[in-house]
């Protein structure tokens, strides 16, 4: 039978008929990599026992709901409502080992009932969970990096919440959390929960001396160095670092010290470090501070040309084509090495910008306070263990380098969704074999089996 080319073009075209059944199908099929990286954790068992003083539901206890949440934002989902988009996979009930999901508003009931106990232990379960890789690698060099980060909310309801500096939104309620993260690994250690309108520095030398003392009593071979911003600038982080030997940069607000900007507007030799840096440094300590300290002095050539009327600055001094900045230190390696290795916490802005972008961090979830701490914790994990899912299956790309970059070259969480999370798969069972069966397709195959028999190899 001969077919006219209209009716080719029909047929080849034609939307086809939707049908729907249930005949197990997942959309999720790649979440089986983290099955294996599950079970060996045993992340399930011990958010169990962060929960068990609580009363919970027989089925949906406190721990299922906070792995149900890192699941959740493993996937890239957000709202709480976004679970009934899933609510019937089989993969994601598979890794949970449930036979079905809760509902969004079982999910918000668990958040409003959760307690400072609860959340202490999830804190801890992190830093356990951290602390167990840095031991696998045999690590003895450990960088720390601390800053704060605002989460912004739109209600006015929200627990907890206050009007502070937020850059983005002004005059939005936020939080104001602190966190301490791995230059190494990439991983966050430990977050301190702070409200938003609060000083950078509130609260941060109890916390970075208790993430230091909690490192060394679990590592106590670890030779630990710490860099922070000029929001921690102050004489009783910096003597306490220096009191327990702690190697330390810190970046001045130089706009403070009239002494320190003279200095630079006088200074008419500057060593070289490159084309573009130069400095000069100086023994020097404010005048409340006890002991003196090296300060090292940077100027950076700018390109940027001004196309407006400049106006002077009362508060930076200015030359014009440089900026500067002023670090103290510690430290006794040369002027260039301390400067490279001081710029490389930007890193820590990257971690900042897959927490928030690809594990949802940055949305607040319910209203409660402490509801927010665990969705916020919940993703710190996910972020961690798409971390420690590379760590555990890959060796190291590469070896330490002056700016303290991640020893793996880390693949974002949102490239591994895109890769190999979001596959369609079915679940059947031939003759009691349980299988999972996915498309043809050799990229996703190479790269589903080399994760499978990374795990297989370590078993």
């Amino acid at each position: 039978m001969k077919y006219s080319k209209s009716e080719i073009m029909s047929r080849a075209y034609k939307i086809p008929d939707l049908k729907f059944e249930d005949q197990n199908l997942t959309s999720f099929a790649g979440l089986i990599i983290f099955q294996p990286l599950m079970l060996g954790l045993e992340v399930k068992n011990r958010l169990f026992h962060c929960f068990r003083h609580l009363k919970a539901s027989r089925i949906f206890g406190h721990h299922i709901i906070t792995m149900l949440l890192i699941v959740h934002l493993l996937l890239g989902y957000r709202r709480l409502r976004d679970l009934s988009y899933y609510q019937d996979d089989p993969m994601v009930k598979r890794l949970l080992g449930l036979n079905q999901l809760p509902d969004p508003s079982t999910v918000s009931r668990a958040l409003s009932s959760i307690d400072g106990m609860s959340i202490e232990r999830v804190r801890e379960l992190c830093r356990k969970l951290v602390i167990e890789r840095l031991k696998k690698i045999a690590i003895y060099r450990l960088t720390l990096d601390f800053d704060g980060s605002v989460l912004a909310t739109l209600s006015r309801t929200t627990e907890g919440t206050a009007v502070g500096y937020n850059r983005k939104k002004k005059g939005a309620r936020s939080y104001y959390p602190l966190f301490c993260t791995l230059a190494q690994t990439g991983q966050v250690f430990d977050v301190y929960h702070r409200p938003g309108n609060v000083h950078d520095s509130h609260g941060a030398r109890e916390f970075i001396l208790a993430c230091i003392q909690i490192l060394k009593q679990e590592l106590p071979w670890l030779k630990i160095e710490v860099r922070m911003d000029s929001a921690f600038f102050s004489d009783a982080i910096v003597s306490a670092l220096d009191g327990m030997g702690i190697e330390f940069t810190l970046s001045v607000p130089f706009e403070r010290f009239v002494e320190l900007k003279k200095r630079i507007q006088d200074r008419a030799r500057w060593r070289s470090m490159d084309e573009t840096w130069s400095f000069f440094e100086v023994a020097w300590k404010p005048k409340k501070w006890k002991k003196v300290y090296r300060f090292l002095f940077i100027r950076q050539r700018c390109p940027i040309i001004h196309k407006e009327p400049i106006q002077l600055d009362l508060f930076i001094p200015y030359e014009y084509g440089y900026e500067f900045k002023v670090i103290v230190t510690n430290k006794w390696a040369s002027g260039k090495k301390t400067l490279m290795y001081h710029n490389g916490r930007a890193a820590q802005e990257s971690v900042f910008g897959e927490l928030k972008s690809q594990s949802q961090m940055d949305y607040i979830a319910v209203r409660g306070l402490l509801g927010n701490q665990l969705y916020m914790l919940a993703a710190v994990l996910s972020h961690n263990l798409n971390r420690e899912l590379q760590m555990e299956t890959k060796a190291p790309d590469r070896g330490t380098t002056e700016k303290r970059a991640p020893l793996w070259i880390f693949e974002e969480l949102r490239s591994l969704r895109h890769r190999l999370i979001q596959r369609a798969g079915r679940f059947t069972n031939p003759q009691g074999n349980l299988t999972l069966t996915l498309s043809a397709n050799e990229s996703v195959k190479s790269g589903l089996l080399e994760y499978l028999e990374a795990f297989q190899a370590a078993a």
